[in-house]
C-alpha cells in the first residue's frame, strides 16, 4: 500500500485533530497516511476518560491550556510546542487487535539512529532508561486504524505534572483513568546537538526510506470539512466536557471571619445537577437556595461569575464575599 504524508503547521489543537478525523474518514482508502503536527499548549484526553478527572482545571484556566477530547481511547497526555506528533492511518491487518509495536517502532529505530536506545514497553508507551516520552493510542474503525502517538522532545515537564495532576480526595469519578509515569524529553539523551526540526525531518526520512511516499494536500472541500468538524466537534464544551460519565466534585476552604466552607457538587454531562453545601459558617439564608443559582451551569470560572453577579454570597455564607466564593468554587 502506498503512503501520503501530510505535513500540518497549524498548532491549534481542535483544528489538528478535526484534520485526523478527515484524513480518516474522507480521504481515499487505497492507501496509508502519514501526518507529523504540533499543537500549542493543550490536554488530549482519551475518548472514554471524563476530563475533570484528569486534569488539574484551575491550573489549566490560569495556563491558558486547551482541553480537547480526541477519538481514540486511552490515557490523558500534555501537549506543548516541544512535543511532536505522529499519526498513521491505514488498513487495520487484525480488526481485533491493536497492534501498538507496528507504528511505534519507527520512533524506535530513527532514535537509534541518533545515537538513543529506546524501547517499547507495556501496552502503548516508548520509554528511554524505563521513563516515558511517547504515549500512544488507536482508533479501529470499519478496517481502517488511526494510531496517533507523542514524543515528548523538549517539553516542559512541570507543566505536565502540574496540568495533569488532581486530588483524588477532590473528585469521584467514573471513566478511564490516565496511568501516571516518569516522563523524559528526548532531547536530554542525545549525544549530539538535535533540535526538533532536525529530529522531525530525520523521523519522516526513516519512515520515508523504509516505505516510499509522496506529499498529499487536502482540498478546499476537505478543509472547508476540517473547518466544520471543528467548529462542530473538536471545539466544543459538550465534546470534550460534556461527554464525560457522572462525577462529583468536592471543595473546602476555612475563610476568616466565616469559617470552614465544604461544597460538593453533582456533575452529569459536564453540568451541575445538584449542589450541596456544609461546614461551621453562620447563614442568614439556608445555602440551598444558593444552590439552584448553580443548578444547569457548566463547572467554570466563568459560569459561576456570571451566574453570581446579583447573588449577595454573604447572606448565605456569613462574612463571605463573592469573590472568596468564587476562588473556593474554582479550586
Amino acid at each position: 500500500m502506498k503512503l501520503s504524508y501530510l505535513d500540518l503547521y497549524t498548532t491549534d489543537p481542535a483544528y489538528n485533530l478535526a484534520v485526523e478525523q478527515v484524513v480518516f474518514d474522507r480521504l481515499p482508502r487505497d492507501r496509508a497516511y502519514l501526518m507529523l503536527w504540533q499543537n500549542d499548549n493543550a490536554i488530549i484526553i482519551g475518548k472514554h476518560q471524563n476530563a475533570l478527572a484528569e486534569i488539574d482545571q484551575a491550573y489549566v484556566d490560569a495556563h491558558g491550556i486547551a482541553v480537547v477530547r480526541r477519538l481514540s481511547g486511552g490515557g490523558a497526555v500534555y501537549h506543548d510546542m516541544g512535543n511532536l506528533n505522529f499519526t498513521f492511518i491505514t488498513d487495520a491487518a487484525d480488526t481485533e487487535h491493536l497492534n501498538f509495536r507496528l507504528f511505534c517502532q519507527p520512533v524506535v529505530d530513527t532514535l537509534a539512529e541518533l545515537g538513543v536506545h529506546a524501547e517499547i514497553n507495556g501496552r502503548n508507551d516508548i520509554t528511554i532508561d524505563g521513563k516515558k516520552f511517547s504515549g500512544n493510542s488507536q482508533y479501529l474503525r470499519q478496517g481502517r486504524v488511526m494510531h496517533h502517538g507523542t514524543i515528548l522532545f523538549d517539553s516542559d515537564l512541570d507543566v505536565v505534572s502540574h496540568a495533569l495532576r488532581v486530588d483524588p480526595a477532590k473528585i469521584q469519578a467514573k471513566g478511564v483513568s490516565s496511568v501516571r509515569s516518569r516522563v523524559t524529553n528526548v532531547g536530554e539523551h542525545l549525544p549530539g546537538p538535535v533540535d526538533l526540526p532536525a529530529f522531525r525531518a530525520a523521523l519522516l526520512r526513516h519512515i520515508l526510506a523504509a516505505t516510499p511516499g509522496e506529499a498529499y494536500s487536502l482540498t478546499e472541500a476537505d478543509l472547508a470539512a476540517v473547518e466544520e468538524l471543528r467548529r462542530t466537534r473538536y471545539a466544543t464544551y459538550e465534546w470534550n466536557y460534556g461527554i464525560s460519565p457522572r462525577c462529583t466534585l468536592s471543595k473546602k476552604k476555612r475563610v476568616e471571619g466565616c469559617g470552614t466552607v465544604e461544597v460538593y457538587l453533582t456533575v452529569e454531562r459536564g453540568l451541575i445537577t445538584d449542589a450541596a453545601f456544609r461546614g461551621d459558617f453562620f447563614s442568614a439564608v439556608e445555602p440551598e437556595e444558593l444552590a439552584r443559582h448553580l443548578i444547569g451551569l457548566r463547572p467554570t470560572a466563568e459560569d459561576y461569575a456570571r451566574a453570581l453577579e446579583n447573588v449577595d454570597v454573604g447572606r448565605y455564607f456569613t462574612g463571605l464575599t463573592n469573590q472568596q466564593f468564587l476562588e473556593i468554587m474554582c479550586e
